[in-house]
């Protein structure tokens, strides 16, 4: 076959595509002229658009180096690129699929010495971009407490997603000083990047942008070679990636997007769903298609996911559908706490992994990442193997990590690695080249890190950082003398760390996204309470520094292991599972409290929960509480709307719906839930239970668990109220479990 020339039987290559539903078969036909893909979730279109490049090479409609394909991953694009050359035929790997940045960087190599630039520009990542700015404030005399650098480098990102240069700033400042400062800021940073020949990562794409409107010949160039252009995941473009895509499509007008606008959740990287939406008007005659049969999910699961979406009033229309059987009703389940609602779920894995399933048949997804806390926990306790992706476990991220390390070094002070981590966060002009001197000299007199830098002024060497090594050993000493006074509980230890170290206007002053770092070490403020109120007299500091160290320790599991997956709603998007969890269903948690007053913003957490729901293939749990433990205090929330928006009878209620809440706070008074009165009986009515005796395991007593079956327990260690049992199991190992959360039979 000669490029060019169709096959003289068109329709012996379509017969190929027809094991693909009709609507499917459509899009893939439809080669010519601006084409809508409306794919819903699990309808397969990553397939429509690998089989629409396949049928344009084999009906010989472009040379496959003809076709542009952009996606927004390198992962992505990858796999594309793979199941492209798999399906395509002879010469199907000289197709472009890339990403935006990639694509751009491929035209600029060859291009941008019309812009100032040679062939070898740098690209700058993140972290180079963030010392260039930090020397630009320093050279602008701008406190970083002020406005810093990674606030200034988020603003101007945010200006070039809108294809804003300093000068179009500079313009809208008005009298607003804070954006006259980043617009100054901007100009210099773009200055110092030319001076460099470097581009960041929004460049790449501004900067085509401006080669193909200033170099007519260069746009007609790209134009003339890209017949065809593609682009995935559309809902999740910008102003500047539409206006890209645009100039690359205007002379043969072959533009094919395919997205979903029923999943654009990404506005805050600066998405604009508008892009999808105005499709037609954009691009006259367009056509639209849309992609409504689901292959993933149950006839209830979709049931719910249309009666939720339908309710917003951004967006195209469409009703998914499927073949596959009705399946089970949705399970909603009522806790009376966050603990509670974790124990659920864990219960909940544990009796469908006696039943028959693998750990990894089950997510659970999270609105905000301190939901995720109490869960792990639960997880931990209970044994199971489980996983976070797109984020850090709890215990491991940089602020909880610092503020446990002061806790493990009240608890030890001479923890020389913990020690070493926190002596300058926050602050103190404490350089590394100091403390490698003081390792340096510990090390030569077998002492530690901390009983060096508490004698600094003895030795020369340290005389310049002296003052300010030994202050830090002198707080260090009142935090000691205050753990082992008995005057202060757990809780109110940690209330003293944060304070004496003003680690909280720290992170303010130096992390961009400081409040979610905020709400986390709030969070482990209500981790300790719960703590106390677990282990009453034994809740001291190193039996909670072995809790959590339990908690982070249990299990190392790789990306292919069989462990529950953990996950934000917004990393989960493209994903599947058999069984989903999604906690938090109330309103201020899920909506979030910030968005329910405004449209636009609650829209999109409507998605958000369309996006949840259809993860699940099998069977859905979502879950609400009475009462919740949040970033340090307890809330009591209605059912989320988006609850509320799922027929009943698609739905199966579970848990105590006339729970009795109660302030959980340590002497803190009871409220009922129906009234909103206090209720003197409350905190009796809900006072947890005495928890059950652990002491009954013994070092070789052969148990049962119902989902790792039999084991001999090797090691038994008391923990306050609970014990802390490692048992070896016959079939999956040696595990670590807590003995109130394991409901064993003991057989011998």
């Amino acid at each position: 076959m000669k490029w060019g020339i169709c096959m003289t039987n068109i329709a012996e290559i379509r017969a190929e595509f027809s094991r693909l539903n009709d609507m499917q078969q459509k899009a893939i036909f439809r080669t010519e002229g601006p084409v809508l893909i409306l794919a819903g979730a699990g309808s397969g279109k990553t397939t429509v658009l690998v089989n629409r490049i396949a049928y344009i090479i084999k009906a010989g409609l472009a040379q496959p180096w003809q076709i542009l394909a952009i996606t927004f991953t390198n992962k992505a694009a990858g796999e594309l690129k793979e199941r492209i050359e798999a399906v395509g035929g002879e010469g199907a790997d000289e197709v472009w699929a890339a990403t935006f940045h990639s694509t751009c960087a491929r035209i600029l190599r060859r291009y941008g010495d019309r812009l100032g630039f040679t062939s070898h520009f740098t690209i700058y990542d993140t972290d180079d971009s963030r010392r260039l700015m930090k020397e630009i404030l320093k050279q602008l005399n701008i406190d970083e407490k002020f406005l810093s650098h990674k606030t200034v480098l988020n603003e101007i990102s945010k200006y070039k997603d809108k294809m804003q240069e300093p000068k179009d700033v500079k313009g809208i400042a008005s009298y607003d000083s804070r954006v006259k400062y980043i617009a100054e800021c901007y100009a210099m940073y773009q200055q110092r990047l030319l001076t460099s020949d470097a581009m960041d990562f929004d460049d790449l794409i501004n900067y085509t942008i401006k080669l193909f409107e200033q170099n007519p010949d260069v746009l007609e160039y790209y134009q003339n070679r890209f017949k065809y252009v593609m682009v995935d995941e559309y809902q999740d473009t910008n102003k500047s990636q539409y206006r890209l895509i645009s100039l690359l499509s205007r002379r043969n007008g072959n533009l094919c997007v395919v997205g979903d606008d029923d999943q654009s959740i990404y506005r805050f990287r600066g998405a604009t769903i508008e892009n999808i939406l105005s499709f037609e008007n954009e691009f006259k005659g367009a056509v639209v298609i849309r992609l409504e049969q689901n292959y993933r999910s149950t006839g209830t699961i979709l049931d719910a996911a249309n009666n939720v979406i339908k309710n917003n009033t951004e967006r195209k229309g469409k009703t998914l559908w499927t073949e596959n059987p009705k399946g089970e009703r949705i399970v909603l389940h009522t806790a009376s706490s966050e603990r509670d609602e974790a124990m659920f779920i864990a219960k909940t894995i544990l009796d469908g992994v006696a039943a028959g399933r693998s750990f990894s048949d089950f997510a659970v997804l999270y609105r905000m990442n301190a939901q995720s806390s109490a869960v792990e926990q639960s997880l931990s306790r209970s044994g199971i193997p489980h996983r976070v992706i797109g984020g850090h476990r709890f215990y491991d991220r940089e602020e909880i990590k610092d503020m446990t390390s002061y806790l493990q070094v009240i608890n030890n002070p001479h923890d020389d690695i913990r020690l070493r981590r926190i002596i300058n966060r926050p602050k103190r002009a404490i350089g590394e080249a100091t403390m490698t001197k003081v390792a340096e000299i510990g090390a030569g007199i077998g002492e530690s890190v901390y009983s060096v830098i508490r004698h600094a002024s003895d030795y020369p060497t340290l005389a310049r950082a002296a003052s300010k090594l030994e202050a830090f050993a002198q707080l260090i000493d009142g935090f000691v003398e205050a753990s082992q006074s008995g005057d202060y509980s757990l809780a109110e230890l940690y209330n003293l760390v944060l304070e004496h170290t003003d680690y909280k206007n720290y992170l303010i002053a130096e992390k961009d996204d400081y409040e979610q770092r905020i709400e986390n070490i709030d969070e482990l403020s209500s981790n300790i309470i719960k703590f106390q109120e677990d282990y009453g007299d034994d809740a001291t500091l190193g039996a909670f520094l072995e809790e959590i160290s339990l908690m982070t320790d249990i299990d190392n599991y790789n990306a292919d292991a069989d462990s529950v997956v953990m996950m934000t709603l917004h990393s989960a998007k493209g994903l599947e599972f058999p069984i989903v969890f999604i906690p938090g269903m109330e309103d201020g948690v899920f909506p979030s409290m910030a968005t329910i007053m405004e449209p636009g913003e609650l829209n999109e957490e409507r998605r958000l929960a369309y996006v949840g729901i259809t993860r699940a293939k099998e069977k859905l749990y979502l879950i609400k509480t009475r009462e919740r433990m949040l970033f340090g205090s307890t809330t009591h929330n209605r059912e989320s709307r988006f609850v509320s928006e799922i027929p009943s009878e698609l739905l199966e209620k579970t848990g105590d719906e006339n729970v009795f809440a109660r302030k959980a706070t340590i002497g803190g008074v009871g409220e009922s839930r129906q009234s909103g009165r206090f209720d003197p009986f409350a905190m009796k009515k809900s006072a947890p239970k005495t928890a059950p005796s652990s002491n009954k395991y013994a070092v070789g007593n052969m148990v049962f668990h119902k989902a790792f079956g039999k084991g001999m327990v090797t090691s038994v260690t008391p923990m306050g109220n609970d014990t802390m049992l490692e048992i070896a199991f016959d079939k999956v190992g040696t595990k670590t479990l807590m003995a109130n959360f394991a409901k064993m039979e003991i057989l011998n």
